[in-house]
């Protein structure tokens, strides 16, 4: 990823109070353990923070202004004065009678009801996230690069890798010629073979997957398009894409590891990518759908004794 888009990803306009909370999930993993300390503590609570001088929430969290003020910078504010204004209107959507942003871990001894109740409420807190954190300039360049794209690659590694696949069967079946390869090596045999018009997807939680990231640079040196699908805006894996989407996590636990988590925010990105591409190419994308939905019809009748 080119600086310019590095440096879009935390200016332009601050981020509205709703999205904060997501872009301190997104971001603190690859903070320094100071910055840490202070996104933790604003998102931990908004109100609190708020009523607090750049000097005070130094103090609080063992920082300094300096520290502060970069960690509003870094969250998409030109100043602290701004973050405190958008924590203010955190606080008052929290009072209003929103849920809490974070739940308790799953514990061994959690009764089914409970297991059941908490994954629900963090999958929907991960799709929030994610939508709220979701750069769509960006998302609308992707998906007019695969509009028109002669061939596209979807790679991706574990949890990462279905997901690849789930967007690479989609998009074949709107007509478009997809191959998502489970195999790092036919990755990056298959990325030697594209060029400028063509698009490469790279799918990787931590962004810095090796299996993931040299398929991607192939791509990147041979022309094509790149997108990063990823929840580390800063990773490794963005230095060879074009274009970054990203993605939030639920908090990891014993019992939920990210990989788990990070595939619903994952999956919603990739409908995302599917839908626009498919109203874009409406003309040729619905006979195609609906060639595919016939071909199948057979499979899912009764079957004629």
């Amino acid at each position: 990823m080119t600086q310019d888009v590095k440096e879009s990803f935390t200016s332009g306009a601050p981020p509205a109070p709703a999205a904060l909370a997501a872009k301190v999930r997104t971001l603190a993993p690859s903070m320094t353990r100071s910055m840490q300390r202070v996104a933790e503590a604003v998102a931990g609570d908004p109100a609190g923070c708020a009523a607090l001088t750049v000097t005070g929430l130094a103090e609080l969290t063992g920082t300094s202004e300096a520290t502060v003020v970069r960690t509003a910078r870094l969250l998409g504010y030109p100043g602290y004065r701004d973050l405190r204004l958008a924590l203010a209107g955190l606080a008052a959507q929290q009072q209003s009678g929103r849920a809490p942003s974070v739940t308790a871990d799953i514990a061994v001894d959690d009764p089914v009801a409970d297991v059941v109740a908490k994954l629900a409420y963090d999958e929907q807190q991960t799709l929030a996230d994610t939508a709220a954190g979701l750069d769509t300039v960006q998302l609308g360049a992707v998906v007019a690069a695969l509009a028109t794209a002669r061939r596209i690659d979807i790679y991706g590694i574990g949890a990462s890798g279905l997901v690849a696949q789930d967007l690479g069967q989609k998009l074949l079946r709107i007509g478009l010629i997809a191959h998502a390869p489970g195999d790092p090596h036919l990755a990056v045999t298959n990325a030697v073979q594209l060029r400028s018009g063509d698009v490469a997807i790279a799918i990787t939680h931590s962004g810095s997957t090796g299996d993931v990231i040299e398929p991607l640079r192939v791509a990147f040196d041979h022309g094509a398009t790149t997108v990063a699908v990823t929840g580390r805006p800063d990773g490794p894996v963005t230095q060879y894409a074009d274009h970054v989407l990203t993605t939030s996590t639920a908090r990891e636990s014993e019992l939920r590891p990210a990989a788990m988590s990070s595939r619903t925010s994952q999956l919603l990105v990739v409908d995302c990518l599917f839908t626009c591409v498919t109203q874009r190419t409406y003309e040729t994308a619905a006979p195609a759908l609906a060639a595919s939905y016939e071909a199948l019809a057979h499979r899912h009748s009764p079957r004629s004794r």
